[in-house]
């Protein structure tokens, strides 16, 4: 199969972009497909680093500083428009470049969404696919692929569920990682601290970490854009509560530490997550997530086993009380079994081959290939 991959216009296909899951869902995907026998054509920025039979630069340095200047995006959320100068670059140059390239049956894959579709829709003639759906707007593409139950049943709404209208071929492949990126550690190598990591803003719950780390008696590290104080100063807070040191932006080795030797991670997001990729890396680190009982994590973060799921601000706070009876060994067995990509691109090929079984006019859906083991789960055994 043929795959034209489409990297993010306001960033860079590499680890350095670990703050941006799409970003690192481009790059892991390149990583996970290369090898198997497909082509993979990725653009992108010049300094991409992605494993692909060719990579074709269509945005540069001189493009992201004339569209965002000096922005720090460590310190701050992303900054980017769709019809800034760097998506109207991208948009220019990846079109003119996949024309030269393409062929009938090739894949184009819009991880970003809508921030992907001026491209898709120059290419009507060619598979357009949403590998990666993560958002709640701007869903466009014949074929989807979402990351989780949750927000699929989100997107079919009450249609899907009182009319008969959901469709066979959105699927649902859930967000895939390196595991060797992940350092296990077990409970005598913890330190003595909790994890909040992701964007510093009400709406992934650092407040709710914040106070639920105090009422515990827990010390709470926070890592990620933005900053408690500015974020958090509506709830009275006008300078670092004692328990909480904030770090900023963490790269790939601080990640790595800070997940690895952590007790346990808060992740309260108030939203129902897509999927919350930051729960998985924690787990493959041997770390137990404290989450709300809503998303994702009701298919990922399993009760009393790899965490807990909370209601209450009680919940999360007996839940940090009695984290040692989280045994890290399940929690990273239950995630390496389960996400690493190894074990992903069984599904994402399951999903590209029977969709290419209809564009093809091969039987379609009564097609007899099939790979059902592909949907298959692993459950570690449970003393």
């Amino acid at each position: 199969m043929r795959f034209h991959v489409l990297g993010l216009p306001h960033t860079v296909s590499n680890l350095e972009y670990l703050a941006c899951a799409y970003t690192q869902k481009v790059v892991k995907f390149c990583q996970m497909m290369q090898g198997r026998g497909h082509t993979l054509f990725h653009y992108g920025h010049e300094e991409s680093d992605v494993p692909c039979d060719e990579h074709i630069t269509v945005v540069t340095n001189a493009d992201l500083e004339k569209a965002y200047g000096n922005y720090n995006w460590r310190e701050n959320f992303f900054q980017f428009d769709v019809n800034d100068h760097a998506y109207q670059t991208y948009y220019k140059n990846t079109i003119a470049e996949i024309e030269k390239r393409k062929e009938k049956h090739d894949f184009v894959l819009a991880f970003f969404g809508w921030g992907h579709k001026a491209v898709c829709d120059a290419f009507p003639d060619l598979i357009n696919v949403e590998p990666g759906i993560g958002y709640s707007y701007g869903v466009f593409a014949p074929y989807k692929i979402y990351e989780s139950y949750c927000i699929m049943h989100i997107m079919g709404g009450t249609e899907a569920s009182s009319h008969c209208k959901t469709d066979w071929y959105a699927s649902v492949i859930p967000n895939y990682f390196d595991t060797s990126q992940f350092t296990f550690r077990d409970k005598d190598e913890k330190e003595d601290y909790f994890l909040y990591l992701g964007r510093v803003y009400e709406g992934k719950g650092v407040h709710i970490a914040i106070q639920a780390a105090e009422a515990a008696g827990v010390k709470l590290k926070v890592a990620g854009q933005g900053g408690i104080v500015q974020e958090m100063s509506h709830m009275g807070y006008t300078e670092l509560p004692d328990h909480v040191e904030e770090l900023g932006y963490a790269g790939v080795e601080m990640r790595r530490e800070l997940m690895s030797k952590a007790k346990a991670a808060f992740i309260p997001s108030i939203y129902h997550e897509p999927f919350g990729g930051v729960q998985i890396e924690m787990l493959l680190s041997g770390t137990p997530t404290i989450t709300p009982d809503w998303g994702a994590f009701t298919e990922n973060n399993l009760h009393g086993l790899t965490g807990y799921r909370c209601r209450t601000f009680g919940d999360f706070v007996e839940a940090a009380k009695n984290i040692d009876k989280i045994d890290p060994k399940f929690c990273r067995e239950w995630a390496e079994r389960n996400f690493d990509m190894h074990r992903v691109v069984e599904m994402y090929e399951k999903t590209f081959t029977d969709i290419l079984n209809v564009e093809k006019g091969d039987k379609g859906w009564y097609n007899s290939y099939s790979n059902l083991s592909s949907l298959e789960k692993y459950y570690p055994n449970i003393n």
